[in-house]
């Protein structure tokens, strides 16, 4: 998912640094024929006006006023020469935004192009317009850092029940290091997710914006052959009359559809859903993108909820890549999206029946429980729990990495459920399909050592070598293994997203690849 190349916060921009001395805010005497006493004054009043752009948010607006601070309230864009090829790279990272799904109405353009453009800086000027100009790039820089670190869509006012900390304590900074960076284009380039993964995406983004400029055909499941492989072929699967049944089992693979090769309802309507759509969904799984942290670590387990699909790291390559089930979509047994650290696991163990399923699914029983059950003492609260063995419901082992959501991978008797494409199906923990392997990958055991166990001692607690961290997320269109997946929203997620994103755009300009320091 992530490739070792993937650095903590700006390693792009710090390995440009050490090429070249740091820049350094307020240098020369005058700029444009203005002291650069006069400037600081100017920009100081400018700050201390109380009248924000509009388009800035108030923790932006703070942000400028303490980087001013930090430069004494020198100008942080205008040079001795006037505007050159620092404000340009950033008139130029803002208008390649809209290839990162990001709404370009969070930024002045024409404002920035305007001053970019204009000579007359070079000229003699007033104090005041010096300081205008230079506070407008400060504001747009800040708008454009913060929506590359954090996203534009704060998740938790989003309804996407998304508990992965963002990375707002180090926003200030990223804002002060790339500012002095001497390439101030890698610098910008450093602050967007740099894992390929995110790359493709963005180049899935472009291309279906181009789709959407036509509507493509509508399909049914009486249409002819020869239309149903033009629609294929749109998306860039390769079919024809001759292998349709082929082209059509990929295009469901993809789509997280039965792979029945067959032309069924499900696999008409996501054939008709809209080009445009596929474009705001690609923009909302961009922007969710944006809200990781930059490096998940060496190694790490990572969980798609959509996708229905655990994936375990290590040193930047794939080693494991399994089916799971999930929390189903209803009585809020939605599993959330969170990160912590798994310590041990448990062989062989008890499920402890939770209060709410004990209420809601086992009052019938009275004290008569199924033959598998037992009730225990709870701290004085009668509780009920399922003894260990096959039959149970966590299957022979369990992966634990303590959190407040009470969440957990397991096994499960039920291995049916692993064969149906929506695998939203279980309380909310996770059920893993290759319980042994993921034992073995966690412990380092073989599987002798595993197989061992699992037929060994009931509730046998085994701690990890070093905590593992497992991230489970939430992203309905994502690549893997360098092709486009789409999954359904099962929790129905996205559209808050695509509503505070504020008219997605549709871009036909190719991705800027992120340029690096030789």
């Amino acid at each position: 998912m992530f490739p070792r190349l993937a650095r903590v916060l700006f390693a792009a921009a710090l390995v440009s640094a050490c090429k070249g001395d740091p820049y350094v805010p307020g240098q020369g005497d005058r700029i444009a024929g203005v002291s650069m006493g006069a400037i600081r004054n100017a920009v100081a009043a400018r700050l201390d006006s109380a009248k924000a752009p509009s388009w800035t948010t108030a923790e932006e607006w703070k942000r400028a006023r303490r980087m001013y601070a930090l430069w004494d309230n020198a100008p942080l864009w205008l040079e001795p020469d006037g505007i050159r090829d620092r404000a340009r790279a950033l008139l130029a990272a803002i208008e390649d935004a809209p290839t990162h799904g990001l709404s370009p109405q969070r930024y002045p353009i024409d404002s920035i192009r305007l001053v970019v453009g204009d000579g007359d800086l070079d000229k003699e000027q007033s104090a005041e317009k010096l300081a205008d100009v230079d506070v407008l790039l400060t504001a747009a820089y800040i708008g454009y850092a913060q929506d590359m670190l954090l996203g534009q869509v704060d998740p938790k006012t989003s309804g996407q029940a998304w508990h992965i900390a963002g990375r707002r304590k180090e926003v200030d900074s990223a804002l002060v290091r790339t500012l002095q960076s001497p390439n101030m284009e890698v610098g910008l380039a450093a602050m967007a997710p740099s894992e390929e993964e995110y790359n493709q995406l963005r180049q899935s983004y472009v291309q279906y914006s181009k789709l959407a400029r036509e509507a493509w055909p509508v399909v049914a499941s009486s249409s002819p052959r020869a239309m149903v492989a033009q629609r294929l072929s749109l998306e860039g699967f390769q079919a024809d009359t001759s292998n349709l049944p082929g082209a059509i089992k990929v295009y469901q693979e993809r789509h997280g559809l039965e792979p029945s090769g067959k032309l069924d309802g499900p696999t008409v309507r996501a054939l008709n859903v809209p080009a445009a759509e596929r474009v705001q969904q690609i923009a909302v799984n961009l922007e969710r993108y944006r809200w990781l942290p930059r490096s998940l670590g060496e190694r790490y387990i990572y969980v798609n909820v959509p996708s229905f699909r655990l994936q375990a790291y290590n040193n930047g390559q794939k080693e494991l890549d399994m089916r799971v089930v999930v929390g189903a979509e209803y009585d809020g047994r939605s599993t959330p999206v969170f990160a912590d650290s798994m310590e041990f696991v448990v062989f062989r163990p008890y499920w402890n029946v939770t209060p709410s399923i004990q209420e809601k699914e086992f009052a019938q029983y009275g004290s008569a429980l199924p033959a598998t059950y037992e009730f225990w003492n709870d701290g004085g609260t009668q509780r009920i729990r399922q003894r260990p063995g096959e039959k149970n419901s966590l299957g022979l082992v369990k992966f634990m990495f303590p959190n407040s959501f009470n969440i957990y991978l397991h096994d499960t008797p039920a291995k049916s459920l692993f064969r149906r494409a929506d695998r939203a199906a279980s309380h909310g923990c996770i059920r893993v399909q290759d319980p042994e392997a993921l034992a073995e990958w966690v412990l380092g055991w073989d599987g002798g050592r595993v197989q061992s166990a699992m037929n060994g001692a009931d509730n046998r607690h085994v701690r990890l070598p070093g905590k593992i961290p497992v991230y489970i997320v939430y992203f309905t269109a994502y690549m893997r293994d360098g092709q486009l997946y789409f999954s359904d929203d099962v929790y129905a997620r996205d559209e808050n997203i695509r509503e505070k994103l504020d008219s997605v755009p549709v871009t036909d300009s190719a991705p800027t690849p992120n340029p690096r320091a030789d």
